[in-house]
């Protein structure tokens, strides 16, 4: 692992990042941030992710961000929409993947978590969601592509699944060279199927925020920054990416 103080100098920047990570380091050309905490990981990272949007609007009078709804990022939006100086109304917002099935009023959407901890909150410009619930559900990907070609994301807040996924891509569903942006994944072997956008669209972001501030995750953190760049562990595929950012608690 190469050491590094750039992790330390980026967010020493944020304005309002109140709290430095017990180390930070890059693999590959992934930066790493280790916090002492959960809290302390998702301050942290909500500070960097604040930033980047205040950088965005401030320069480009617009930020693009695609987020994730996993429980464990509850808390990571609730720092994010505390943070000061964000024109939220020059933020347009995508959202990973969403029960195929499933309409915005059910208590397991995505949409409905990414509704009531973000959308709801703030004075969003845009929200583009997954209809889970439509009939045709590969008109929904065809759709969902076309937005995202029309309003390319500029950074995507990612989650953690405790097999290294990303978004809803498990290791056996994994390609990092899938020819589509969106597609319909099979979750497990119940049969549950989502929405999902691949790999190659998340990697197309050009910021990526890793966000995993959960003891149960550490196992996949650590194959992530420790193994090998493979799909056995999806979340590797960051360490290739030329400015993707890992908020964890210490692994060890």
């Amino acid at each position: 692992m190469e050491r590094t103080e750039k992790a330390s100098a980026y967010l020493a920047g944020s304005g309002s990042a109140p709290e430095v990570p017990l180390d930070s380091f890059r693999v590959d050309k992934l930066n790493v941030y280790v916090c002492s905490s959960r809290q302390q990981t998702l301050k942290v990272a909500a500070a960097a992710v604040a930033m980047e949007v205040r950088r965005l609007t401030s320069e480009r009078g617009r930020a693009v961000g695609v987020f994730a709804s996993s429980p464990s990022h509850g808390g990571f939006l609730d720092e994010l929409v505390k943070a000061e100086g964000i024109e939220w109304t020059q933020v347009i917002g995508f959202h990973l993947d969403e029960y195929l099935g499933a309409d915005e009023d059910s208590p397991q959407s995505q949409r409905r978590f990414l509704f009531d901890r973000l959308v709801k909150r703030v004075p969003m410009a845009e929200f583009h969601g997954l209809r889970g619930e439509a009939a045709n559900p590969e008109a929904v990907c065809a759709n969902y592509t076309a937005s995202l070609k029309s309003r390319p994301p500029d950074f995507a807040a990612l989650d953690l699944g405790e097999n290294g996924r990303l978004a809803s891509i498990n290791p056996n569903l994994c390609d990092f060279n899938d020819p589509a942006m969106v597609r319909i994944v099979e979750l497990d072997e119940t049969s549950r199927r989502a929405i999902s956008l691949t790999i190659p669209a998340i990697m197309a972001c050009p910021k990526l925020f890793l966000i995993t501030p959960d003891a149960a995750n550490r196992r996949a953190a650590r194959a992530t920054i420790e193994g090998e760049i493979t799909t056995a562990c999806p979340a590797s595929i960051l360490r290739t990416h030329d400015d993707a950012h890992m908020f964890t608690i210490r692994c060890r």
